[in-house]
């Protein structure tokens, strides 16, 4: 192996030196029994994004225009009151949040397929707690989704 090859491995991670090495790890989802592509597989992480990001610019709104007087520091501690309200109530009784539903997005559980309200309530204070929800096992799963036994998957 010459210094090229070192440097490239290195620079790309351990997974994919792994894979190069004849490791197959599978695709996100299969050790869940869930499908490589299309509806029910894994989220991938750009639309889990943007549906966070449009979940947080409805409770901006709401904070802003229905709470607080505009530009009032009171609606910057209101939005994500907001937004932790709207996350329990609709993924604990949908299991999807505006932005998830128009991302395509939906949250189920592993054991039952529906997600109930403490699930929800537990994946939600996980979640704004941030650190479990920047953890991430092979399938692509957050902490909060693993302690909370769901999965955010395609519809």
């Amino acid at each position: 192996m010459d210094k090229r090859e070192a440097i490239g491995s290195w620079l790309s991670g351990p997974r994919a030196a792994a894979e190069q090495a004849g490791v197959d790890f599978g695709y996100r989802g299969e050790q869940l029994g869930l499908p490589e592509e299309g509806p029910g597989s894994i989220a991938r992480p750009g639309r889990r994004i943007g549906a966070l990001v449009v979940d947080w610019g409805l409770c901006l709104l709401i904070a802003y225009g229905l709470i607080a007087d505009s530009y009032n520091e009171a609606a910057q501690i209101w939005a994500p009151i907001v937004l932790f309200v709207l996350m329990v109530l609709t993924v604990g009784t949908l299991g999807f949040t505006p932005g998830k539903r128009l991302f395509g997005l939906r949250v189920v559980s592993l054991a039952t397929g529906t997600v109930n309200p403490l699930r929800a309530l537990l994946r939600t204070v996980l979640l704004f707690l941030a650190v479990p929800a920047l953890i991430w096992d092979r399938d692509g799963r957050g902490l909060h989704d693993q302690l909370a036994r769901t999965v955010e998957v395609r519809i």
